[in-house]
């Protein structure tokens, strides 16, 4: 099987890459649902997030966590959110948003459509802030 993810790792799909390492990237969701909503995936291939190791879940949690503070640094929220939603890729990955309120975690609201040009600025201010923590 190879997913959407999986191609984005390989470089056969392009993405707004805010930051990466040997196991993990994350890059901006092209139909956000906030400005800053960014996916972070492991690059081995899982459905399921909770099929993950043990090691490789708290890893992914931890590289998150990194990303978040990124967010929260670009994008100036309350905190940033946390899902796992898992039903639209069979690629196990985390959804972190800028939020201020509920309703900004609400994935049923309307995707927004930003320009190639505002997610690249978007994932380059965020890949600069990740670079600092």
């Amino acid at each position: 099987m190879s997913t959407i993810f999986s191609k984005i790792i390989a470089g056969e799909i392009p993405c707004h890459k805010v930051a990466e390492n040997s196991e993990f990237l994350a890059f901006l969701d092209i139909q956000p649902i906030r400005m800053g909503h960014v996916l972070v995936i492991p690059k081995k291939e899982t459905d399921y997030f909770f099929d993950l190791e043990d090691s490789e879940l708290g890893e992914l949690m931890v590289f998150s966590k990194k990303v978040a503070a990124a967010i929260k640094t670009v994008f100036p929220c309350k905190k940033v959110g946390v899902t796992v939603i898992g039903l639209e890729v069979p690629h196990a990955h985390v959804h972190l948003l800028p939020m201020n309120q509920l309703h900004d975690m609400d994935f049923t609201r309307e995707k927004m459509k930003p320009s190639h040009e505002e997610l690249a600025e978007a994932a380059q201010k965020l890949s600069e802030a990740f670079v600092k923590l």
